[in-house]
C-alpha cells in the first residue's frame, strides 16, 4: 500500500507543478482540447451514419421480419457505438500525446529543471526522436484497440461480464495511461516500448497508484485539460524513479 500511495503522491506532485504554472497548464491543455474535438467529432459522425453502416453490415437480415430486423440492427448499432466510445476512452491519451508531443516534451523538461532532474538524452536527433514517439504511439493505440475488443466481448457475459469489464477496463486503462505518461523519458534515453513494460512491471503498485486515479479523472469531461498535463509531469517523475539516475562516462551519476 505504501508503494501504491507513492504513485498517488507522484500524480499529486504533477498537479502541484502544473497548477502553479498557468502557462504550462495552457500549453498542455491545448493538445487535449484538439484531441477531444477530433474524437468527439469522429464519434458524432459514426452515430450519424450508423443506420447506413449497420444496414451495410447486416445484409443477411434483409429478408427477416420487420421486428426481428430492427431489433438486430438496433443491437448492432448500439454495440458499434459503444465499442467506438470505449476505444476512444482508452486511446484518448495516446492520441493527445501524439498530437502534442513537442508541447509535452517542453512541459516535462520544465518539470525536470524545477526538481533538479537530469534531462539529457542519448544524442538522437529531433527527427529520430519524433519517429520513436510516433511509432510507440501507434503501437499503444493498437494495444488499446485490442484491449477494447476484449473488454467489449467480456461485457456480453451475463451479469458478471458487465462488472468484470468495468473493473478490468479500469485496470487496463490505468496501466495504459502509465505506459504512455512515462514515455517521454524512456524515448529520450533510447529505450523501447518493451523496455517500458518490463521496467513498470517491477513496480506494479506504484504504477496503479499513479495510473488508476489519472485514468478515472480522465473520464470526467473537461477535466482532461488539467489531468493530462499534470499526468505528463507525474509520469516524468515516475520514469526517473523507475529508471534511476543516468550513468555518465566518468563514472558519476546524474539525478
Amino acid at each position: 500500500m505504501s508503494s501504491f500511495f507513492a504513485g498517488v503522491r507522484t500524480l499529486g506532485t504533477g498537479f502541484g507543478i502544473i497548477l502553479r504554472s498557468p502557462r504550462l497548464l495552457l500549453l498542455g491543455a491545448l493538445p487535449a482540447l484538439i484531441s477531444a474535438v477530433l474524437l468527439l467529432g469522429g464519434l458524432g459522425a459514426l452515430i450519424y451514419f450508423s443506420p447506413d453502416l449497420v444496414t451495410w453490415m447486416t445484409p443477411f437480415a434483409d429478408g427477416w421480419g420487420d421486428a426481428a430486423r430492427q431489433a438486430l440492427r438496433i443491437l448492432v448499432g448500439v454495440a458499434l457505438v459503444a465499442a467506438a466510445g470505449l476505444l476512444a476512452s482508452v486511446s484518448f491519451i495516446a492520441v493527445t500525446l501524439l498530437v502534442g508531443g513537442p508541447f509535452y516534451e517542453h512541459i516535462a523538461e520544465q518539470a525536470e529543471q524545477q526538481l533538479g532532474l537530469d534531462a539529457s538524452d542519448d544524442g538522437a536527433g529531433f527527427a529520430r526522436q519524433l519517429g520513436r514517439g510516433l511509432r510507440d504511439s501507434l503501437k499503444l493505440v493498437g494495444v488499446a484497440l485490442i484491449g477494447a475488443i476484449v473488454l467489449f466481448a467480456i461485457g456480453f457475459i451475463p451479469v458478471a461480464g458487465q462488472i468484470a469489464a468495468l473493473v478490468l477496463g479500469a485496470l487496463f486503462g490505468s496501466w495504459l495511461v502509465t505506459l504512455e505518461m512515462v514515455g517521454l523519458v524512456f524515448q529520450r534515453r533510447g529505450l523501447s516500448l518493451g523496455d517500458r513494460r518490463r521496467a513498470l512491471r517491477r513496480h506494479r503498485a506504484v504504477v496503479f497508484g499513479f495510473g488508476l486515479p489519472a485514468y478515472l479523472l480522465c473520464l470526467i469531461p473537461v477535466a482532461q485539460l488539467v489531468v493530462i498535463p499534470a499526468a505528463v509531469v507525474g509520469g516524468t517523475l515516475l520514469a526517473h524513479r523507475v529508471l534511476g539516475p543516468v550513468p555518465r562516462q566518468d563514472g558519476v551519476t546524474q539525478r
